[in-house]
């Protein structure tokens, strides 16, 4: 009897530890998205767009954190396309990022499943198209993560949510666009600004309740302030990091940034205007949407509310202000601030400079004089199957040396668990915007002129911010301290689409000789081959 009771226990116990862990498991979430041409007219000129669904802009991603997302991609242009996805890290996972370093870009007719996890991240991101000019056409979108129910967030849910895609827009094709920079010309201004792919649109409240605005810069080269009439607004979350919850009359969001703030609607019911206007720009692009109460039977009125126009040392001042939370809880249960950044001391300084330049007669854009040139191979797959000549580790220094510039298909080599102090130093009269893929960063410092050790007299070393785009004032410099702990190749580039098309990027490649999937997952199963690649077997 004892001997038959033991195989019987057995097998009880095994089937509640299966159990449990099957129960432990993140949530799947399925979705099935297929990319085409359509024809809109966000500026009263039909002009061809990029659709997801069928729609201008695409679905918007509603998660959770860690949830498993499974989606399948479905490319019906002409051209070959990627999505990458804006400030989700792809822990360990660099294969899902989505840009031509890492992944062959889907043919036409063909498909594509993106696996990845939003992991222990929370706030609102962005997905938009890596390849060409796409981003010109559309095929841009809003990603929500949600706090698990059973982490709190320091503050009260609000009554809605709404997404602000907002970004500058141009009227022509972006194939005429491509066009223009591959001759050597600049795009020039854009026609406008829209907002969820319109001039303007509506978002209606009940009056006495709290709302949140997602608001996102979707475009491709213009900063943007944007305000509420007669409405404080209280910025809560940051790019996934909860802020000191500061009211604002008026934000600056950058290219390629996004920022969540809380408005409650305690004025007098009536309808308001809801304003995006271009910043440091001669002229002044202007978008204006509407925020209806639904009890107002009285439309927007008066004078649209004015914004900062030029104000640099005002913009700089604002960008201070961002500070974390450090007693709230992020995507998992422990302070955000229990990381001390400020006592960490950076193992290597790297000072990068941006340059316009021309090279064989045409206009190029350079990061301490190199000029990317993408590869024939994806840079992740060359490193995989051990495919020399594909990029160069040599090119791309880490401070600029003031020599000829040039074309390279650049990738600076680090450590995995580098601490990095990464200075970016503008000299040009433009703002600039750079975006770090796979992780995010703090920015501890801005400042005019050129950056000097003694300038580190003025970082914030206690309670700056993470984020994954950081902007770069005119003539000034902004400094991050980023963490390099998560194993991969990684793409740097400005987050002003011109210049990174035109070759202001280049790769990370943080790297382990020891090969251990605690670091880093293998080549996903489906994973597209193309170039030298082409053949291998994964």
């Amino acid at each position: 009897m004892e001997k038959c009771f033991l195989p019987i226990l057995m097998f009880f116990i095994l089937g509640i530890l299966s159990g449990s862990v099957v129960k432990a498991e993140d949530p799947y979430k399925y979705y099935s998205w297929t990319v085409s041409y359509g024809t809109a007219s966000p500026l009263g000129v039909p002009q061809q767009v990029i659709l997801i669904n069928g729609q201008f802009p695409g679905p918007t991603l509603d998660v959770v954190t860690n949830d498993n997302i499974i989606l399948n991609l479905f490319n019906k242009l002409d051209q070959p396309f990627l999505l990458t996805w804006n400030g989700i890290k792809q822990r360990k996972n660099s294969w899902q990022d989505g840009v031509l370093g890492t992944n062959c870009p889907i043919p036409p007719n063909s498909n594509f499943t993106y696996k990845f996890q939003p992991k222990d991240q929370i706030g609102g991101y962005t997905y938009f198209p890596s390849t060409a000019m796409h981003k010109a056409a559309g095929g841009f979108g809003a990603i929500n993560v949600y706090a698990r129910p059973r982490i709190p967030v320091p503050y009260a849910i609000p009554a809605g949510d709404f997404n602000l895609l907002i970004g500058d827009w141009y009227k022509s094709n972006h194939k005429g666009l491509q066009q223009y920079l591959d001759s050597g010309r600049s795009l020039g201004f854009p026609d406008g600004i829209l907002v969820n792919g319109q001039t303007g649109t509506t978002f209606s409240g009940d009056q006495g309740k709290t709302y949140m605005f997602r608001i996102s810069n979707v475009g491709l080269s213009t900063s943007f302030n944007f305000r509420i009439q007669d409405h404080k607004m209280k910025l809560v979350e940051v790019e996934g990091s909860n802020v000191d919850q500061n009211m604002y009359d008026s934000l600056d969001v950058h290219v390629g940034q996004s920022a969540s703030v809380l408005v409650t609607l305690d004025q007098p019911s009536k309808d308001y205007y809801i304003v995006a206007s271009t910043r440091f720009t001669r002229k002044i692009l202007t978008s204006v949407s509407v925020l209806h109460y639904t009890n107002s039977h009285t439309s927007v009125s008066g004078p649209i509310p004015a914004g900062p126009t030029y104000q640099v040392h005002w913009s700089m001042q604002q960008a201070r202000t961002l500070r974390w939370n450090l007693t709230s809880n992020a995507a998992r249960p422990n302070p955000q601030g229990s990381f001390h950044y400020g006592t960490i001391t950076p193992t290597r300084t790297i000072v990068l400079s941006n340059s316009a330049y021309l090279i064989n007669g045409k206009k190029r854009y350079t990061v301490n004089g190199v000029s990317y040139i993408n590869a024939d191979t994806p840079l992740k797959l060359a490193d995989y199957f051990n495919i020399p000549g594909v990029y160069s580790t040599n090119t791309i220094q880490a401070f600029p040396n003031g020599g000829a510039p040039y074309l390279a298909t650049s990738v600076m080599p680090a450590s995995l668990h580098d601490f990095l102090e990464i200075v970016f130093q503008n000299n040009e009269n433009t703002l600039q915007s750079w975006h770090l893929d796979g992780y995010d960063f703090w920015p501890v410092g801005y400042g005019s002129g050129q950056w000097s050790q003694a300038s580190r007299k003025s970082y914030n070393l206690v309670d700056a911010l993470t984020r994954h785009t950081v902007q770069v004032y005119p003539n000034s410099w902004s400094v991050i301290y980023v963490s390099l702990d998560n194993q991969g190749m990684w793409n740097l580039r400005s987050a002003m689409w011109e210049r990174q098309y035109l070759g202001q990027q280049f790769y990370i490649r943080v790297y382990n000789p020891i090969k251990s999937l605690a670091n880093e997952y293998d080549i996903p199963s489906n994973a597209l081959l193309c170039g030298r690649a082409l053949g291998r077997h994964s």
